[in-house]
């Protein structure tokens, strides 16, 4: 009998999901068979994305659930583990996903900016990492042997540092470092650790942080920011969410268990390292 190599009937967790890229790997886990806790800092956004996907096809209404979480507070990180455990008996797969920016000129950037963002990004990664981990070890492998995944969010910003998003660009960095470090220290349980790295993507994080460029003089008109930066993808297009999610389904599947410690870079050319 051939092993399931996809997604279905996996317990996975994905952080910020209640909009964007969150939003759609979640969606895309779910009409894969998955059971999804839907999590965001806005609990009741995370509610209604978690209503709306009930009917979606190849969903099924028991399979999702909403938490609401601020990924900096462990006992939040911890809270929102225990009832996706409660819900669907385990956890294997956690998408430490959560993540914000705030555009700043390098010379103007302060303290609370970089705090602010280090913190989600990187701390609340972190946490997200060592949470999940600890309620892996706990519970022991699955009916197939595998004990779980982590997967984390990264940016083409983790690759080469821009002059207006400077603690944007250290934090997802710190997302890269975090991914081999826990992939070594984890690979003892048999728990693997990979991310990926989206370029340019249609969503409403691009569509504040080009508001925000423009506030600081970085950009003088709505729509020059995605232009500028997504000028040389070599698919001539910036993203969709959807684009993402091909990539994020193989990573919480079977079918990448020999994969660990990498980053994936999904950018349609822009970046190539």
């Amino acid at each position: 009998m051939t092993e399931p190599r996809g997604v279905e009937g996996r317990v996975c967790i994905v952080t910020g999901a209640a909009r964007g890229i969150g939003r759609a790997i979640a969606e895309a886990l779910l009409d894969g068979g998955a059971k999804v806790c839907i999590a965001d800092l806005n609990a009741d956004q995370a509610a209604e994305v978690a209503e709306a996907s009930r009917t979606r096809p190849g969903a099924s209404p028991d399979n999702v659930i909403s938490a609401g979480v601020d990924v900096r507070d462990r006992a939040q990180t911890r809270a929102m583990i225990d009832q996706t455990v409660a819900a669907f008996g385990r956890l294997d797969v956690m998408f430490n996903n959560a993540g914000v920016n705030k555009p700043m000129n390098f010379m103007d950037v302060t303290e609370e900016n970089w705090s602010f963002i280090m913190d989600i990004n990187g701390l609340g990664c972190l946490i997200g990492m060592q949470e999940a981990a600890r309620q892996m070890i706990a519970q022991g492998p699955d009916e197939t042997g595998i004990s779980g995944k982590i997967v984390n969010t990264a940016s083409i910003a983790s690759r080469q540092g821009f002059d207006n998003v400077a603690p944007y660009c250290a934090s997802k960095w710190a997302v890269v470092s975090l991914t081999q470090s826990a992939a070594r220290d984890l690979a003892k349980h048999d728990i693997t650790v990979t991310g990926f790295a989206p370029g340019v993507v249609a969503t409403e994080m691009w569509e504040q942080v080009d508001r925000d460029l423009m506030d600081i003089g970085a950009a003088e008109r709505p729509g020059q920011a995605m232009e500028e930066f997504s000028s040389e993808i070599l698919k001539g297009r910036v993203a969709r969410p959807e684009d993402i999610t091909g990539t994020t389904t193989f990573l919480a599947s079977r079918a990448s268990d020999y994969m660990t410690g990498q980053i994936v870079m999904i950018d349609g050319g822009m970046t190539l390292v």
